[in-house]
C-alpha cells in the first residue's frame, strides 16, 4: 500500500469533517539531505504532516508555509507546501538536543507563522504563540485564534513514518459540541503503530465503526523542491555586477546552494557573463 496519502472523510450524521495522512517516502526525502537528529527528524515529520493536513484545508490554488522560529537551540523549522500535496521543509539548530525535548525546550521563546499565497487573491499570515509543550496543541490554538472553528489535531513521527488526523466542525447553526467531542475522544484512543501500520479504512474503521463515515478518493502527497539552475541564475542577476565579480575573483566562481535538498548550482565567468546578458548559462549542476 502507498504511504504517501492525504485521506478526506466527512460524519454523515453531524457537521465534523476529518482529514487522515500517512507518509513515508515523502517524508524521507525531506530528511535524506541533512544529518538530522532524531528530535529534529520527529519534528519535521509532524511539522510535514501538519501542513499536509492543512493544505488540504485550502479553498484556493496557491501556497502554504507554516513555519517555527525561536531563540532556542532550533531556530528555525519550515514546511513549505501547495493545494497539490507537493511539500519540501528544512530545519537549523546548533548544539546537542535531547530525543524527548518539547517545543519550548526546542524553540525557546517561540511562534508558529502560517502563510497562505493563493495564486489569486491577498496573502494572509496568521501568528501564534508557541506555547504548548507540543506542535498539536500549538496548532488546535491557531484555529481558535484564527478560524473559531473546534479543531482536535493528532500528529505522530518516528524518524522513518509520519501520519496525522484533523477533525474539525464545519460552520453550521446547530451545536455540534457534544458529538465533536465524542469523535474527538474516539480518535484520541489511535496508536502510533496503528497510524504508521493501517489502511487508512482500516484506521476509520477502527475508530469510528458505530459511526457512517464518507471516505473520499485519496490525494497523493510528494516531497517537491522548486529549486532550478534558472532560479539560482535569476537570483544573482538581483545582486550588482560588480559584487559577483569580487566573488569570480576571489573563489573562481559563484555557488548556490538550496538548504532543502542540498543541490548545489556553480556559475563561472563565462556563466556570470551569459547571465547578465540574459542568455542562458549551460547546465553545472552538482
Amino acid at each position: 500500500m502507498s504511504k504517501d496519502n492525504l485521506h478526506r472523510y466527512l460524519f454523515e450524521n453531524t457537521d465534523v469533517r476529518g482529514e487522515l495522512v500517512q507518509l513515508e517516502k515523502s517524508y524521507q526525502e525531506v530528511l535524506a539531505a541533512h544529518d538530522y537528529p532524531t528530535v529534529i527528524q520527529c519534528l519535521l515529520g509532524q511539522l510535514l504532516a501538519a501542513t499536509s493536513l492543512l493544505t488540504a484545508t485550502l479553498k484556493f490554488d496557491g501556497d502554504i508555509s507554516v513555519q517555527l522560529q525561536g531563540n532556542g537551540p532550533v531556530s528555525f523549522a519550515v514546511i513549505n507546501g501547495n493545494n497539490l500535496q507537493q511539500l519540501r521543509g528544512v530545519a537549523r539548530f546548533n548544539g546537542e538536543l535531547s530525543d524527548d525535548a518539547d517545543l519550548q525546550q526546542l524553540f525557546g521563546k517561540g511562534q508558529m507563522i502560517i502563510t497562505l499565497s493563493p495564486k489569486e487573491g491577498e496573502r494572509y499570515q496568521g501568528v501564534v504563540a508557541m506555547s504548548q509543550p507540543n506542535l498539536a496543541a500549538c496548532l488546535e490554538d491557531y484555529f481558535t485564534q484564527s478560524e473559531q472553528l473546534a479543531t482536535s489535531i493528532t500528529l505522530f513521527a518516528n524518524g522513518k513514518q509520519a501520519a496525522g488526523i484533523l477533525l474539525q466542525e464545519l460552520p453550521s447553526e446547530d451545536d455540534h459540541n457534544v458529538e465533536f467531542e465524542h469523535l474527538t475522544q474516539l480518535t484520541a484512543t489511535i496508536k502510533a503503530e496503528e497510524l504508521f501500520e493501517l489502511e487508512a479504512e482500516d484506521v476509520l474503521h477502527r475508530l469510528y465503526h458505530q459511526e457512517e463515515v464518507l471516505l473520499f478518493d485519496p490525494v497523493i502527497v510528494t516531497f517537491s523542491c522548486t529549486c532550478s539552475r534558472e532560479r539560482s541564475a535569476s537570483a544573482i542577476r538581483t545582486v550588482s555586477r560588480e559584487e559577483i565579480a569580487s566573488i569570480i575573483a576571489e573563489m573562481g566562481k559563484v555557488q548556490m546552494g538550496c538548504d532543502y535538498c542540498n543541490t548545489s548550482y556553480e556559475f563561472d565567468s563565462i556563466d556570470i557573463e551569459a547571465i547578465f546578458s540574459h542568455i542562458q548559462a549551460p547546465d553545472k549542476k552538482q
